[in-house]
């Protein structure tokens, strides 16, 4: 029997906020007796909010009452009241994440959207979202191909490389629509620091406070949009290390890409779907970057597919949260519970496995990190039946040495496996602690990179530990 849901989707990034509402549809696929397993099998949006461009107090402020007035505007649109919304997802993404309130406004926006995943995402995590949103990964699993996506936005250029379906690389840099915009009399109002570096490199006269010259700007769109071709193609140069971003890197050069798409308000141009007259119309170089990236990628040689969404809020909202219970034979010391909203670390079978298991996961890792810390995570695997006691050894070592390295406090290492062999992992990730800290493994549970759980107090005499499993839902 199907169940219904009222989910939400509220994204605030670096230039603009959209709210999305939805119905996603769910139904138990677990039979008799066995523990509850819900999976989604239809959404449709019902009410896709105005894009509203994100207040700011200063470069470095999110006007919080403001943003405030803007969601519970669309709620008011859209004729539903917080209290309705069964399940949800906020994320803030881009130059929002960084700005200095953003801890307070991803509280204020958490009784927008349910009991359910509230998270800020830096610009690794943002690239895998967008990715996965625009169907990106979806496309790379089907066809079997690299794809990539360059998700435009006004701050950042957020790159991700898909495989199978799951992200293998990602980068960042400063590239994006609203790196320049103007004032009220024409002028340049503002120019992003990476900008005026690769102006200078290029010889480009352009300076804040200059009357807005439209040559000038054609210049420096069409260097930008060079730049993020090369970004995909040599990865490496001296002027793509002017415009990398401070927090991002560049893609591996052994990363060969085969597809590249799309997403991102400055993508709508890039694809044409919006023909302008005034390039200025929004007072920036959105309009004038798209057509510039357009026009070099169409002389490369990587073909271009269009994406399935550009301008994405980047969640249509939440799946529901799925129940289940941890293995019996788990090892978990502390008493921190519950834990809620841990996003999902996935390793694939071959990363597990490799030599270089380690390395694979500290650079995933990375992708969680803040500026103002690392988030806590949950790393997935899924092991093997039977596994050799000397490959539980090694796994555990090579675990343990990646998480204390990424995690240099005390917070606590949180593993989730597949196959039953959470006790005897447990147990030896505890042995190769350099120093004192709590770890949670536990075994019987399967999920995504991307997924989001809370893990509960435990029951059963402390022999299980219940875990909730939350699914994003994009528009795809």
């Amino acid at each position: 029997m199907k169940e219904k849901l009222l989910s939400v989707g509220i994204d605030v990034g670096t230039s603009t906020t959209q709210i999305i509402f939805s119905e996603i549809f769910v139904e138990n696929m677990a039979s008799g007796a066995r523990v509850p397993e819900f999976k989604i099998v239809e959404k449709e949006i019902i009410y896709k909010g105005q894009i509203h461009f994100t207040p700011l107090l200063s470069r470095t402020q999110i006007d919080a009452k403001e943003l405030q007035k803007i969601i519970q505007g669309e709620y008011e649109k859209a004729r539903i009241s917080p209290g309705e919304v069964d399940s949800g997802a906020v994320i803030i993404t881009g130059e929002t994440a960084r700005k200095d309130n953003a801890k307070k406004i991803m509280d204020m926006l958490v009784g927008y959207a349910g009991e359910f995943v509230v998270a800020t995402a830096g610009p690794d995590l943002e690239s895998i979202l967008a990715g996965k949103g625009c169907g990106a990964a979806k496309r790379s699993d089907k066809e079997d191909l690299l794809v990539v996506n360059l998700d435009i936005g006004g701050g950042t250029t957020n790159i991700a490389v898909f495989q199978d379906g799951q992200p293998i690389d990602t980068a960042c840099l400063d590239i994006g629509g609203r790196l320049i915009y103007f004032d009220e009399d024409g002028r340049v109002a503002y120019v992003a620091k990476s900008l005026e570096e690769l102006s200078k490199h290029k010889d480009i006269g352009l300076y804040e406070g200059m009357v807005k010259d439209e040559k000038v700007l054609e210049e420096v769109v069409k260097a930008m949009a060079d730049v993020l071709y090369e970004s995909v193609t040599v990865k490496r140069s001296k002027v793509l290390d002017l415009v990398m971003s401070k927090k991002g890197k560049l893609l591996r050069k052994e990363t060969p890409i085969e597809l590249v798409s799309f997403s991102g308000g400055v993508a709508e141009y890039i694809y044409g779907h919006f023909q302008e007259e005034d390039v200025f119309k929004y007072g920036d170089i959105g309009i004038l970057l798209g057509r510039a990236i357009k026009e070099r990628f169409d002389k490369g040689n990587l073909p271009v597919v269009t994406s399935e969404e550009t301008i994405m809020a980047t969640v249509v909202g939440a799946g529901t949260q799925t129940m289940d219970i941890s293995g019996s034979t788990i090892t978990f010391t502390g008493a921190q519970f519950p834990l809620k909203n841990l996003p999902i670390v996935a390793l694939t079978r071959e990363e597990e496995t490799s030599s270089a298991l380690k390395e694979h996961l500290k650079e995933k890792l990375s992708w969680y990190s803040l500026e103002d810390g690392k988030e806590r995570v949950a790393v997935f695997i899924k092991g093997q039946k039977n596994m050799p006691y000397e490959e539980v050894l090694r796994l555990a070592k090579e675990l343990t040495e990646a998480l204390e390295e990424h995690y240099k406090k005390d917070e606590p290492l949180i593993l989730i496996v597949e196959e039953d062999l959470a006790k005897v992992l447990g147990q030896s990730v505890l042995q190769n602690l350099k120093k004192k800290r709590d770890v949670i493994c536990i075994d019987g549970i399967s999920v995504s990179g991307g997924d989001y759980i809370d893990i509960g107090k435990p029951i059963g005499n402390g022999a299980v530990l219940p875990v909730i499993i939350k699914t994003i839902v994009f528009n795809y």
